[in-house]
Parts: structure tokens; C-alpha cells; sequence
């Protein structure tokens, strides 16, 4: 472990020793939430030797994290989030704890990414009001607070502002900094992406700025972007992510037009890229995660404020969810083909993550998918090596899987499947079919081992 802690430290220092921060101001930072977004943005200042906490109020994930156990999957430079932690934990530069006040006294630069859940349509803002009342009532003068939540355009200043003035008895922008700095990462590149994607940031005051400036380029190699207001960096955020439900959307209704016609859609995707000015989506088995699902319901309340209407962020986000339903249909109807009902057959379903090499099952189409076949009266049987979360539908290897199975569908990539379509075929029943929503198996290759194949 020494050895391999000393090559990781040597090529963190050789990668970032010119974003160590030289004042003692900027070292000491907390920061709430510390799940996909919050753990590896605190490592990241803590292996450019800052003095991090971060701060959760889910007991047993403070317990895990202490004791250097993540679930999480984030790599930088070949080394794993799991090695990352264990070494800032052994250097004493990170803990975590449940006791956010604390978190708040021993530290000078508070990060606030702790999400706003969207259930039923409706927002709740209620963790982020609360985190905010912890740290206003805590705060000490010359503090920075950083918003880095996705969050409704105008949460920082009509929300967080006055709860933080009034717990703190202070005045933002002369006792203490405030300032909101979307984070716009993808999973699975966290560390490389808080480094190299420029970072945009607003703030209430000119001095606010300065100091939020100096604090996220301990961590951002790339450029700080600074916005003339908050509000328009709250609202370049939510527009970043329903851009990507509106653009699926229109994946899906392409795919559909391509099926139609007899032809590949991701073939047609891959010619009209060439364009220079073209970027089309691939198709797949729905939009997850959570960022994009909910990026209209950050917008609408504020739309519906201003009576402004936003019909076709309405429609795409409208199209997207019903696209597990899609799924499951078009498996009844492959049965059908093949003689069979949905009500009683096997489906196996390689894949439960919200997207390909992931271990986040939040808000994930294929989790969905699996509780409308059984709805329907279909046997599910899921296997993803990665996904921690347990399931009833949930099988421990591939093959428990597809024994038996009348139908394979591959909902999600993960390095450990096997997906050479002879194996497949051998665990399941006569006549198998394979929905491949990922376009990851060639279509000959499964006709010829005997598989009637569909893909997306």
C-alpha cells in the first residue's frame, strides 16, 4: 500500500501542484453531500492538500466512507475513488461526519451540493433549506458558501440567502461570501471533469466572486467563468441538462421513423455526424439519472411563475418517460412473434444502471422496465455486478439470469458481461430472443446462433 500511495501521490503532485493553495483560508473546506457529486469534488480538494470534511446525514454512508468503503466507481489516472479516499484518510486531509454545524466551524469555505429530489412532478427543497439552516447557524464571519446544487433559477438568492442571513445574523456579501458554481460533471469522470471542464460561477457581490474564483481553482485547472449574476448561472445549468431530455426525445422518434423503414438508426446517427454542424443522440432505453429527468421540473415552477410557456421541454420530458413502457410493449409483442405471452415468461435483463458503466440506479429506465414486465405477469431476473442496490428481481451471476430465459435484454453496458451470442444462447429456452437497447451485438452474428434480434 505505501508503494502504491506513493506513486499515486507522485502523479497527483506532478498533475496539480501549481492548484495547492498557499493561504491557509482556502484549505479548509467542508462540503455537504457526499454522494456521486459531493465525495469525489471534497477528495479533489483534498489531494491538492486541502484540509477537507464532508458532511451527510445518512449515518451508515458516513460509517462506510470513514472506514474507507465506496461504491462508487470514479477512476482518475487508473486510480480508483476507493484508493483516493483511504489515502486522504490516512493523511488526515478527509473525514466524514453527520455533524454538519461542526463541519461548518472548523472550516472557511463551505460547498453546498446536497440535490433538490423531484417526486411526482413536484420539487422538494426541504435538504436544501435544511443544509442551509446548519450552515447559517454556524457560519463565522469571512465564510464562503458555495451553492454548487442544481436547483429552480433563483433558489441561491430567493432561498439560500435569506435562510443563511437570517440562522447566521449576518449580512451576505459583507460578513460572509456567497456564491453558486454549477457543477456540470458526468458520472464516472468526477475527477477528471471538476479539473478540466471549465467551472461557471456567480455570486451577489464583486468580493464574493474574487473569493469564490480562488477557492474552485484550488480544484479547476481549467477556466473559472464568471457570470455578471447568479440567476444566469442557475438557469445555464438546467438549460445544459434539458437540452439532453429534448435531444433524446428526438432520438427516440428518429429510431422509431428508422425501424419503420427497414434500416439501422445508429447507422444513419453515425452518417449524419459527419456534418460538421450536426451532433445527433443515439437511441436507448430511456433517460436516467438524476440530472436530466428532472431538469424540467427545475424549470417549470419558474416558467409557470412568469406564465411562460415551455411546451416542448413539456412533451420531450413526456416522451422520455414513457419510454420504459415502449420497452416492455415491444417485448410482449416480439413474444407474440414468436408464439409466446408475456404473462409467465423469463426475461432476463443484463444491465440495471441509469447508464452504461455506472453503479447508479437512480431514477434508472432499466429498474422500471423490470417492474412493468411484472406488472405484466412476466418473470424478471436482472444481474448488474456493479449496482449495490438490492432488488427481489435481483440475481447474484449472468447465468442465474438467462436460465431458461425467452428473452435477453441488454438495458445497460457493464465491463464484466459476457455478450458472445452462442453463450447467451446456451442458458436459454428454444426460439430466445435479444433486445439489445445498446446496439452492442452484431446483428448477424445473433440471427446466426438462432436469436430472433431487435434492436433500438
Amino acid at each position: 500500500m505505501a508503494v502504491r500511495e506513493l506513486e499515486i501521490k507522485e502523479e497527483f503532485m506532478e498533475q496539480f501542484n501549481e492548484n495547492i493553495p498557499s493561504d491557509s483560508i482556502n484549505k479548509k473546506v467542508c462540503v455537504f453531500g457526499q454522494g456521486f457529486v459531493g465525495l469525489p469534488l471534497t477528495l479533489s480538494f483534498a489531494f491538492r492538500g486541502c484540509e477537507t470534511i464532508g458532511v451527510d446525514v445518512d449515518e451508515i454512508l458516513v460509517k462506510q466512507t470513514n472506514e474507507g468503503m465506496t461504491h462508487h466507481t470514479e477512476m482518475f489516472h487508473d486510480v480508483t475513488i476507493k484508493e483516493v479516499l483511504n489515502i486522504e484518510l490516512n493523511n488526515g486531509r478527509y473525514k466524514a461526519t453527520t455533524d454538519g454545524g461542526e463541519a461548518v466551524r472548523n472550516s472557511n469555505n463551505i460547498i453546498v451540493t446536497v440535490g433538490i429530489p423531484i417526486k411526482e412532478g413536484e420539487y422538494i427543497i426541504d435538504y436544501l433549506k435544511s443544509a442551509c439552516e446548519t450552515i447559517g447557524a454556524n457560519l463565522k464571519k469571512g465564510d464562503l458558501v458555495i451553492i454548487r446544487s442544481t436547483v429552480i433559477p433563483g433558489t441561491t438568492e430567493e432561498l439560500c440567502l435569506p435562510v443563511l442571513e437570517e440562522k447566521s445574523g449576518m449580512k451576505a456579501g459583507e460578513d460572509f461570501y456567497l456564491a453558486y458554481a454549477s457543477e456540470r460533471i458526468a458520472e464516472g469522470l468526477a475527477f477528471d471533469e471538476f479539473a478540466n471542464m471549465p467551472t461557471i460561477v456567480g455570486a451577489i457581490n464583486e468580493a464574493s466572486l474574487k473569493r469564490a474564483i480562488e477557492v474552485l481553482s484550488v480544484v479547476c485547472k481549467a477556466e473559472v467563468i464568471p457570470a455578471t449574476n447568479i440567476k444566469a448561472v442557475e438557469t445555464s445549468k438546467v438549460f445544459e441538462n434539458v437540452q439532453r431530455d429534448v435531444n433524446i426525445a428526438m432520438a427516440q422518434e428518429f429510431a422509431r421513423f428508422t425501424e419503420g423503414l427497414g434500416i439501422d438508426i445508429f447507422e444513419v446517427v453515425k452518417l449524419a455526424n459527419t456534418h460538421k454542424r450536426v451532433n445527433l443522440l443515439t437511441p436507448g432505453p430511456g433517460v436516467g439519472g438524476y440530472c436530466i429527468p428532472n431538469a424540467y421540473h427545475y424549470i417549470q415552477p419558474k416558467a409557470a411563475e412568469m406564465d411562460v410557456d415551455m411546451g416542448i421541454l413539456k412533451l420531450a420530458r413526456a416522451k422520455n418517460a414513457e419510454l420504459p413502457a415502449f420497452i416492455a410493449s415491444k417485448a410482449e409483442g416480439l413474444l407474440c412473434k414468436m408464439g409466446k405471452s408475456l404473462n409467465g415468461s423469463r426475461i432476463a435483463v443484463l444491465g440495471l444502471a441509469m447508464k452504461d458503466y455506472s453503479n447508479d440506479d437512480r431514477i434508472s429506465p432499466p429498474i422500471d422496465i423490470c417492474k412493468i414486465l411484472i406488472e405484466k405477469g412476466a418473470e424478471v431476473r436482472a444481474f448488474d455486478p456493479v449496482v449495490p442496490t438490492k432488488y427481489s428481481f435481483k440475481v447474484d451471476s449472468q447465468e442465474d439470469a438467462l436460465k431458461d430465459a425467452d428473452i435477453v435484454m441488454i438495458l445497460a453496458k457493464q465491463h464484466e458481461f459476457n455478450l458472445e451470442c452462442s453463450d447467451l444462447k446456451s442458458f436459454m429456452s428454444e426460439n430466445p430472443i435479444c433486445m439489445d437497447t445498446k446496439a452492442i451485438i452484431d446483428n448477424n452474428k445473433a440471427i446466426e446462433a438462432g436469436f430472433e434480434y431487435w434492436r433500438i
